[in-house]
């Protein structure tokens, strides 16, 4: 056997000889061909994607989130203990705590607008969602005191809220940050956000059934070298204690709990949280009172101090506050509230959530006397011949939560209240509520939260501008992130 220099092996020298010519005039036809061919590049580049538009980058952010293509990289470091929960299906992961970021946990938020806007790469976001909401119930005009779904039988939008929000770094220890937060707020639910002096005209004199609220306008400086890291908030915020919040991803449910329907609501001034060590927390501030701008005549000097201790074993929380306290004489939603809340994490789907406070006013103006309460709150049921009097609440609540996958959860709420002069709810009154709902994720940008409730009013009739004793309400809320 013989080869060739053309790489080609024959077994007979004839076969070469006839084949030689014509692989050789193939290979002169090849050169030729290749001196008048431009030579093709040993590695051809690829050629550029087009690129996408806004709304294209928009559109492939949600079909990934839906169907649970987005890509997941490793959870960045935190300091402290380790979350407790899964967020989502629940609101939040950590044990919550009010006025301050979590110290120590990572911003790991990817919203659907920044992705499409600048691929996520700021630190400064605008976020936010919509949520329309439907209810059915026995109530003809109004469902209060229930929180959220006010009006009786309809369609409506809760809220449509957008956030400009830069947190600040608390996982480092080496310098200073700066974080801030602007919201705009437009919805049903402005009602349970407005302040005394903040476009406050367009519910406080005319009952808007709609409105708009900028309920948020604060700025966070993080000091890392105070004990294991400290965040100064100065500015309007969501009042601190408590399960429950006023901006609805933040909640369990979506109608809120007689505790929380009667609460405060927003606070303006300063406030410092200090994380002592990973278990104990310490948080000190001064406001201007609840629910009033700076400016008004109702607004005076108010402390508010709270401190959380967690288990090591992050299965129990326990937080205590002492909230906008002042000499409680009556003014706009001048309440002194005295507030606790433990969480309890039962197994690896099952928790509790509790709350429970007392509150009061003295000085209240009698429903019966010749002194007219502030526009939009109530007087008290005093004993006869009284002008004014001391007005206390007290409220529990309780949820029981269990976890049945990563996208969904359902819960059961059981709710007390005793507005003993009717100074809240217009009624004095005993009530009682159980909610039961269930809470669906599509991705993480869409949520749905079907629930069924039962009120009662157990001294006199309270609902339905008191018409009924009893109320049942069917209701559904869907929570459109972007």
């Amino acid at each position: 056997m013989r080869m060739y220099s053309t790489g080609v092996m024959f077994s007979k020298p004839w076969t070469g000889r006839l084949v030689v010519p014509f692989v050789c005039t193939r290979l002169a036809v090849g050169c030729c061909y290749a001196q008048t061919t431009p030579t093709l590049p040993d590695n051809p580049s690829p050629q550029a994607a087009k690129a996408q538009t806004f709304f294209q980058r928009l559109g492939q952010f949600y079909r990934e989130d839906w169907h649970g293509a987005a890509s997941q990289g490793p959870p960045p470091p935190r300091r402290g203990l380790p979350s407790p929960l899964e967020s989502p299906p629940f609101p939040s992961s950590d044990w919550s705590y009010g006025g301050s970021p979590v110290l120590g946990e990572p911003d790991t938020n990817s919203y659907p607008l920044m992705t499409a806007w600048n691929g996520a790469r700021s630190r400064t976001k605008v976020y936010g969602w919509v949520e329309p909401t439907v209810n059915f119930s026995t109530s003809t005009h109004r469902n209060a005191p229930v929180a959220n779904d006010l009006y009786s039988n309809r369609v409506e939008m809760n809220q449509l809220i957008v956030y400009v929000e830069r947190l600040p770094n608390s996982v480092q220890r080496e310098h200073v940050d700066v974080g801030y937060h602007l919201t705009a707020f437009y919805g049903t639910d402005y009602r349970y956000t407005t302040d005394k002096g903040y476009l406050s005209s367009q519910l406080l004199v005319h009952d808007h059934q709609y409105g708009f609220d900028p309920i948020l306008e604060y700025v966070d400086i993080y000091v890392p070298k105070v004990a294991k890291g400290m965040n100064i908030r100065a500015g309007r915020f969501i009042s601190i204690p408590g399960i429950e919040a006023q901006l609805t991803p933040n909640n369990y449910m979506f109608s809120h709990s007689l505790l929380y329907a009667i609460d405060p609501f927003t606070d303006t001034g300063i406030l410092a949280t200090v994380q002592l060590n990973d278990q104990w927390l310490v948080q000190a501030g001064i406001t201007g009172s609840h629910d009033v701008a700076l400016w008004t005549n109702d607004a005076q000097p108010s402390a508010t101090g709270c401190v959380s201790y967690t288990t090591r074993s992050v299965n129990d929380n326990f937080y205590l506050c002492a909230n906008g306290i002042n000499d409680g004489e009556y003014a706009y939603n001048n309440l002194q509230q005295y507030d606790a809340t433990w969480y309890h994490k039962f197994s690896k789907s099952w928790h509790m959530a509790t709350e429970a406070y007392v509150m009061y006013q003295r000085d209240v103006p009698s429903i019966t006397g010749p002194i007219k309460p502030q526009l939009n709150t109530n007087g008290a049921t005093c004993r006869p011949g009284l002008k004014t009097c001391f007005a206390p609440e007290y409220a529990a609540v309780n949820y029981i939560l269990k976890q049945l996958s990563g996208h969904d959860f359902i819960g059961f709420r059981s709710d007390l209240l005793n507005d003993k002069k009717g100074q809240r709810t217009g009624f004095n009154t005993k009530y009682t509520e159980n909610t039961f709902m269930l809470s669906h994720w599509i991705g993480t940008t869409v949520q749905m939260g079907p629930e069924i409730r039962f009120d009662h009013g157990w001294d006199r009739k309270s609902y339905d501008n008191g018409k009924r004793q009893s109320q049942l309400t069917v209701a559904c809320d869907l929570i459109f992130h972007y």
